[in-house]
């Protein structure tokens, strides 16, 4: 039988890696996968450089499961910060963020993370960091927006003039 090969497997197996890590069902396989292996012969060691995992994170697995049987091996909660914001807080943002800071009494025509961390300590009394605000923007599809400078008391065809392609755009100078 012919030898199968991967092109680019280095690139693969980094996508494939992430792709596992992104749920907690795809981990927990992982992980039966690792067990499997150990249970099968294979070391410790060689099933970590299998699988992309460090010897430490297979034997963690095998002893979660010596202790604890199937259920050690299921994904639990992850330690953290507790969220500053709630969900109904967060859906009032995503809200607001659809309107102009002006219409809550905030200087500027466009959100960006200082005026977002001022909106939310206005409303709430949270102290939320800019760029912890700038995470929330993309956390809630939104993109940051800076407007084009005009410059002060400038001549439109002036400008046009100077210009390198004027018109579209597109294509050298008539």
């Amino acid at each position: 039988m012919k030898k199968l090969t991967v092109p680019d497997a280095e690139t693969v197996v980094l996508a494939l890696q992430d792709e596992i890590r992104r749920s907690p069902e795809s981990r927990y396989d992982h992980r039966l996968h690792g067990l499997l292996l150990v249970a099968q012969g294979i070391s410790a060691n060689q099933v970590a450089a299998l699988l992309g995992d460090s010897p430490r994170t297979v034997a963690n697995w095998i002893r979660r499961f010596e202790e604890e049987g199937l259920v050690g091996l299921v994904e639990g909660e992850r330690p953290g910060r507790p969220a500053r914001l709630n969900e109904e807080q967060v859906a009032e943002i995503n809200t607001a963020l659809r309107k102009t800071p002006n219409d809550f009494g905030l200087t500027g025509n466009l959100w960006d993370g200082k005026t977002l961390a001022a909106f939310i300590h206005q409303q709430w009394a949270v102290p939320l960091g800019v760029r912890q605000c700038q995470r929330l923007f993309r956390q809630l599809g939104f993109r940051l927006r800076k407007p084009r400078p005009e410059i002060a008391r400038a001549d439109p065809e002036a400008q046009a003039r100077f210009k390198k392609t004027p018109g579209t755009g597109r294509g050298p100078p008539d």
